[in-house]
């Protein structure tokens, strides 16, 4: 099991006075304990015209991480494929992955809030063709050659060479929980999120689907699928497990509440007691070893090639406490795994 953390969103709560440039300086230096704790990856999140300045610039902010690490794995969790021309995100995507020696994977998901359709001028009834467009076109575009497809939702002539093209492959991953979304990945994408709301059974069951579908149209290669799991948790590491959930439930929450919003496209002032508790329920926080052992349960009931994204990232809970916490993922926590 590989572990990752992230997801960078930027945000700015209510109650934090910083500028926006000393939250972006966070992030790198973030980035950099990352690396440094020898954790698998490290993530950003996008969403467009939110109050708090929820990250929106995914690539310019991964090209700023690729300058800041060497090792880690830099992806996407997720950029919201139907919102981009096409063209442009491979030759950004392709820029990032030189700069970042071959270490980015690409997350797409179809997106689903109203708001952001309606600005960009994107039918929401469009977001499940035109995710798969774009996904032609990036691997076209990546392609040695000219770019030799006829995309759908981008007049670009099939003649014309898209540049820079990548060292290697650029694996694209796909998020998404229900039936159609998470098939969608096993035929389509080279990899799968497991988004956090799901249990532990429900990653499982989702699993299962995948392995089945490849199988049943041959895309299972002969020695070992190299399709690639991922798991998304909140999460936090501290000296107990009261001290921990003290620690990032106030993010937690916090994003957990825009997110309704995001999603809905309507006010949240404040989650219900109800959503608190499943909320807490289902993150994984406490010592390393309590970690640990939460962890292990997605291990034994996915076994050993999952990668999984502990997202410790809690808008304003503090850097120095964001940054013991990824400290102590890679000196306590992922030696088990290894």
């Amino acid at each position: 099991m590989e572990i990752g953390t992230g997801l960078f969103t930027c945000q700015r709560r209510p109650d934090d006075d910083r500028t926006t440039s000393e939250i972006y300086d966070e992030m790198l230096t973030l980035g950099r304990a990352i690396d440094d704790s020898g954790l698998a990856s490290a993530w950003v999140s996008e969403h467009h015209f939110a109050e708090d300045g929820y990250l929106s610039a995914t690539m310019p902010t991964l090209g700023a991480l690729a300058a800041e690490t060497e090792n880690v794995e830099l992806g996407t969790c997720i950029a919201l494929a139907p919102l981009y021309d096409g063209v442009r995100l491979a030759e950004d995507a392709a820029t990032v992955d030189l700069l970042a020696d071959g270490r980015l994977t690409l997350g797409l998901a179809i997106g689903s809030n109203p708001t952001e359709f309606e600005e960009f001028g994107v039918p929401r009834e469009e977001r499940v063709v035109r995710l798969e467009d774009t996904t032609d076109l990036l691997r076209a575009a990546w392609s040695e050659g000219p770019l030799d497809y006829d995309a759908e939702f981008h007049d670009v002539s099939p003649d014309v060479s898209v540049t820079p093209k990548p060292d290697g492959e650029i694996p694209v991953m796909y998020g998404g929980s229900a039936k159609p979304a998470v098939r969608r990945a096993a035929r389509v994408a080279d990899a799968w999120c497991a988004p956090s709301a799901l249990s532990v059974g429900g990653v499982r069951k989702r699993v299962e689907d995948i392995r089945n579908v490849r199988e049943e149209e041959g895309l299972s290669a002969d020695d070992g699928d190299d399709f690639q799991i991922y798991v998304l948790q909140h999460g936090f590491v501290g000296d107990s497990k009261e001290e921990a959930w003290e620690q990032m439930k106030d993010g937690y929450f916090y994003i957990q509440r825009r997110y309704a919003e995001i999603f809905s496209g309507e006010s949240v002032e404040e989650l219900d007691d109800e959503r608190k508790q499943e909320l807490e329920e289902q993150a994984i926080f406490g010592t390393p070893d309590q970690v640990i052992d939460q962890l292990e349960e997605y291990r034994e009931a996915l076994g050993d090639d999952v990668h999984f994204v502990f997202r410790t990232y809690h808008p304003g809970i503090g850097t120095d406490r964001m940054v013991e916490c990824v400290e102590r993922l890679g000196d306590e926590v992922v030696p088990h795994f290894e």
